[in-house]
């Protein structure tokens, strides 16, 4: 029997895992096919006699998926200017998929990102900015010192173009939309242009007009019939064919009027496209607002950040720009100042302000030893530290690549957009050509034809569905950020509102995670205090976790301990020491029991037992004086959160290796549903998938890397922040606090988001659908009136920025646990 691991490409979402399983499992001599769709692997045991690895490869194949060789490939992030819609995404993912060696493209219209991963032997960075300048767009630079600076500086730089743009566009196009309506109106109108007077004068300063507004839209022109030639047409195709159509349209009008036929002075056309553009700009200037606006959680991370550091080289301070920072510099920090990099603190006492991470508002204190965390603010102490990351190691560089990986992927719900969106434009054109062939052949005039062509080709909006799901998510993922639930992609965020059982690790997730005494039970001979204190005198060398406990609170009250003049660990019962020439006992009952002394308090120990609590008993020469119970107890919120969730009918699990009598202690504290206890740290995922096989959708939320492999199985994996690096690079969502009401948020967070995109897509489908019959002119085959192009244009514009303006609508999320704040 042979195993063999193989990594599976294309799969989206579990179903995916469970088709590839089935198919490979037809095949003869498949002992066992397993699908882990966290990592994208196929574990397969089979019988060389039987199969070969190829017969795998090809059964995965025809289950519609690919096998991925083991290369060594690179994943980089580019961002691109000149983007308009999703078609123009399609057409650079189209062109660059072209190269050999280019793994996998997505292009995010709005972030205006491609997200490639490519074999560096095959293909180069280079390579790849030609085919995107190929494809009529400009690849930027990638990587940049002031980040933060280039990306807000490029966004203005945009939307000063297209204010600019606009304003021309604007005063030219009024006084031609005044000069060619003007005369239905009656308005007054200059004898020379009149145009029942000078009819010629009256076309050509129309055309003079409408030369600046084309000049001002010339990106429709350029980007749209580059698009067109290259089979690949977008919404700036459409533009630019509808009003390509009303200018030659109107300059061959202008051409009958010099030739004498003065009757196309009342149709030329000029108008429509002058006012098309302008329109078109002002939604393009608004819907860059309104873009800018969703990324705004990446550009807060990105400030946190300081501009320079007080590095202490050779006894003396010398401030050093931030990027310069290598691991190991002892690095100064005044009060008031941000904490430049992450780092131990080696000299130095402090509070130091963290919510930038946690949203945690209390400071933390900070003392030799400690972590400190970049970007966070050091309140009132001096303090120097050892720098331990730097530049994209450090934490805020790994959550800022966090979100910005999450905003750039696509939730599974995208999918019907996207694909709609690939074959849209061309469905458009098609449509436009049809209906104004249709209209001509059953008897209406060439103009009435062309107007209900432009029409057509001016109100369909791709941008509308390309926008409806990434802004959401963006700002989505965003929102999370800024409460410290930290989302890894679309997909996450949009299983999370499916869910429908959560299970918690017990230790360090609903419990602190931390033993600590909860009871002092006493004979009279003693009082609560003598009894810790002789306690802890006894435990002070342990390294027990219960007798650290107690060392603990015996501290924490204060309480001076007496020297022990002899130790003795009884393995597996306790210990036996000598304090002040007394006999002291303390351990569990098979220690007192062996050493034949009457337990007094038994009641006591059996309700301390079944409160899930550890009695510790404390006998002082042979006879019992007390029990000290050590407890690992429940946090705070852990209560509140279960009750949020029953409320939100989620079944709650909670799984642990304790024994049943303490986990059921712990889950009726706080109202758990199932308990699984005893279950070993390799079991966990086991205990995960069986709760999937009853149909439940699973979220699994730990902190340990025993956690890791049940996070990996979970539909959604939340690992506590507080917790192993394992646990986080295992889960799909990242709680930085160790607080579980996030996990609330995070599930309030996908609800809402979801919501949101689904509102988007609605309005979205909703307006073309409506849109394109009605400037195809079907009202007005019953009788009603005719779609003008201009109210197409503005109908088109406004379609998107409306898509844009519900998404912002998201960035008033307030989870449950903010509302009464």
């Amino acid at each position: 029997m042979k195993s063999e691991t193989i990594k599976i490409n294309g799969m989206t979402c579990s179903s995916c895992a469970n088709t590839v399983e089935k198919n490979v499992n037809k095949i003869e001599g498949i002992k066992n096919a397993n699908v882990n769709f966290a990592t994208e692997k196929l574990n397969v045991d089979f019988d060389e006699s039987k199969t070969t690895l190829e017969d795998i490869k090809k059964a995965v194949d025809n289950a519609g998926y690919s096998v991925e060789e083991e290369v060594d490939f690179r994943e980089v992030t580019m961002p691109i200017g000149g983007m308009t819609c999703t078609s123009c995404a399609n057409s650079i993912e189209k062109e660059v998929r072209k190269l050999e060696g280019i793994e996998t493209i997505s292009v995010n219209s709005a972030t205006e990102k491609a997200k490639i991963k490519y074999n560096p032997y095959l293909t180069r960075i280079t390579d790849i900015k030609e085919a995107v300048e190929r494809a009529g767009y400009e690849p930027l630079e990638m990587e940049a010192t002031e980040k933060v600076d280039m990306e807000k500086q490029r966004r203005q730089k945009e939307m000063r173009t297209l204010w600019k743009k606009f304003i021309v566009s604007a005063i030219f196009s009024v006084p031609l939309l005044y000069i060619a309506m003007g005369h239905m109106l009656n308005f007054p109108i200059p004898e020379i242009i009149e145009p029942s007077l000078n009819p010629l004068n009256f076309a050509l300063t129309q055309l003079i007009l409408t030369i600046p507004v084309v000049i001002a839209g010339n990106k429709f022109y350029t980007i749209g019939l580059k698009a067109l030639i290259r089979r690949s047409p977008n919404m700036d195709s459409l533009i630019a064919i509808g009003t390509g159509a009303a200018i030659l349209y109107g300059i061959y009008g202008t051409i009958q009027i010099y030739n004498g036929d003065v009757s196309y002075a009342n149709d030329l056309y000029f108008e429509t496209a002058g006012v098309i553009i302008t329109l078109i700009l002002l939604g393009k200037y608004l819907e860059s607002v309104s873009k800018g606006k969703t990324s705004e959680a990446i550009k807060k991370l990105m400030g946190l950040q300081p501009k320079t550091a007080i590095v202490v080289q050779d006894g003396k301070e010398v401030i050093i720009p931030i990027e310069e920072v290598e691991v190991g510099d002892v690095i100064l920090v005044k009060p008031g100042d941000k904490i430049p990099v992450d780092g131990t603190v080696i000299e130095g006492n402090t509070s130091i302000d963290e919510s930038m991470l946690t949203g945690e508002s209390i400071p933390v204190e900070k003392n030799m030893g400690s972590k400190v965390i970049g970007a966070s603010i050091n309140k009132n102490g001096s303090i120097k530290f050892k720098a331990t990351k730097v530049g994209k190691d450090t934490a805020l560089s790994q959550i800022i690549k966090l979100v910005e990986d999450a905003q750039g992927s696509k939730a599974p719900i995208a999918k019907l957009a996207d694909v709609i969106s690939g074959y849209f434009v061309p469905v458009v054109i098609a449509i436009a050509i049809l209906s104004g062939v249709a209209w001509y052949i059953s008897g209406a005039t060439g103009i009435f034809a062309l107007t209900i062509f432009i029409a057509v080709l001016v109100i369909a909006c791709p941008c509308a569905l390309g926008l409806a799901t990434p802004t959401a998510i963006m700002v989505g993922t965003g929102k999370g950020a800024e409460y410290g639930v930290l989302i890894k992609g679309g997909a996450p965020l949009e299983t999370t509102h499916k869910i429908n059982t959560i299970v918690f690790d017990k230790t360090g997730t609903i419990t602190e995670g931390k033993p600590k005494v909860t009871d002092i039970i006493t004979t009279n001979e003693y009082s609560e205090d003598e009894l810790l204190k002789i306690a802890g005198a006894a435990e002070k060398g342990s390294e027990h976790p219960l007798g650290e406990a107690i060392v603990r609170e015996a501290e924490k009250r204060k309480l001076i301990f007496n020297e022990v003049e002899k130790f003795n660990a009884i393995p597996g019962h306790g210990i036996e020491v000598m304090i002040q020439g007394k006999d002291i006992l303390l351990g569990n009952k098979k220690l007192i029991d062996d050493r034949n002394i009457g337990i007094t308090l038994q009641d006591e120990s059996d309700r301390l037992a079944n409160e899930g609590k550890t009695p510790m008993y404390i006998a002082i020469n042979e006879k019992l004086a007390g029990i000290i119970a050590v407890a690992d107890t429940v946090k705070e919120n852990s209560m509140e959160a279960i009750k949020k969730l029953h409320e939100m009918n989620i079944e709650v699990a909670m799984i642990t290796g304790d024994n049943k009598r303490t986990a059921n202690a712990i889950a009726k504290q706080v109202g758990i549903d199932i308990v699984l206890a005893e279950v070993l740290p390799e079991d966990k995922a086991e205990e995960v998938k069986k709760l999937q096989n009853k149909d439940k959708k699973v979220a699994m939320v730990g902190d340990g890397i025993n956690d890791a492999p049940a996070l990996a199985q979970a539909d959604v994996g939340m690992a506590i922040g507080s917790g192993t690096d394992v646990a986080m690079e295992s889960a799909d969502i990242v709680l930085m606090k160790s607080d579980i009401m996030d996990v609330v948020t995070a599930i309030e967070l996908s609800k809402a988001t979801i919501k949101n995109i689904k509102q988007n897509l609605f309005w979205a489908f909703a307006y073309n659908i409506l849109g394109i019959p009605l400037a195809a002119g079907l009202l007005y085959m019953f009788g009603g009136p005719k779609l003008n192009p201009m109210f197409a244009a503005a109908a088109m514009s406004l379609s998107s920025v409306s898509v844009l303006t519900n998404a912002l609508r998201l960035k008033g999320f307030k989870p449950s646990k903010n509302k009464n704040l």
